[in-house]
């Protein structure tokens, strides 16, 4: 399989946990997302989209996060990133959706570019804004989590899921931009489960062949 991916995107984060805890062997593809590589050939038709990821190898190229991994689980569904109960995975599909479609798609390098150009706006606002959408989105998840029984180590129970995939990049961005995360302290015990694994720490963005300082 190739997994095409950028270090500091979190959609290819997402997957590359994925790919870790099912203990799943890919060749990475790089696009460096700042220099708009993804949006010219070859890549830009194996993927009109132009984001990252793209998985290719069994199949038909599968774009977006959420589906890829969907994808792994039915193809490779041990272990499971899913509980076995229909309600389990629901609430685990309802966690990775506020964070993979609520919180990241305004947050993402290309909005934040047309905030600047052509919007006009400084880096502060820009900053502001993306503090913003991050508090509102953390602020309800902690909610979610905090108060709710099903919720264990990890987002749901005592095993990762999809959910925890997508909340780990996530909180990694949010302190690229400094956010304060104090206020989550549900979201940032799970995350300190979850680095303490194998698989969390093998897909981080510092351990990427395209990371850069």
């Amino acid at each position: 399989m190739k997994l095409h991916t950028y270090f500091r995107s979190s959609a290819a984060y997402r997957v590359r946990i994925a790919m870790a805890l099912k203990g799943l062997d890919y060749d990475s593809v790089f696009h460096h997302l700042r220099r708009g590589e993804q949006a010219i050939e070859p890549y830009r038709s194996l993927n009109p989209q132009k984001l990252v990821p793209a998985l290719e190898g069994e199949g038909p190229v599968i774009t977006q996060s959420l589906a890829i991994i969907e994808y792994l689980e039915d193809m490779h569904p041990i272990p499971p990133l899913l509980p076995p109960d229909p309600a389990g995975r629901a609430r685990v599909r309802s966690i990775a959706l506020s964070i993979a479609c609520e919180i990241h798609p305004i947050n993402n390098l290309r909005v934040l570019r047309y905030l600047k150009t052509p919007l006009g706006h400084d880096e502060a606002a820009i900053e502001a804004w993306y503090r913003h959408w991050v508090a509102e989105g953390f602020g309800a998840l902690e909610a979610q989590l905090s108060r709710s029984p099903d919720t264990g180590a990890f987002c749901h129970g005592g095993m990762p899921t999809i959910a925890d995939c997508c909340l780990i990049p996530q909180l990694y961005n949010a302190r690229r931009f400094d956010c304060d995360l104090n206020p989550y302290p549900t979201l940032l015990g799970i995350e300190e489960r979850a680095v303490a694994l194998p698989a969390f720490a093998e897909a981080a963005p510092e351990r990427q062949g395209d990371a850069e300082a």
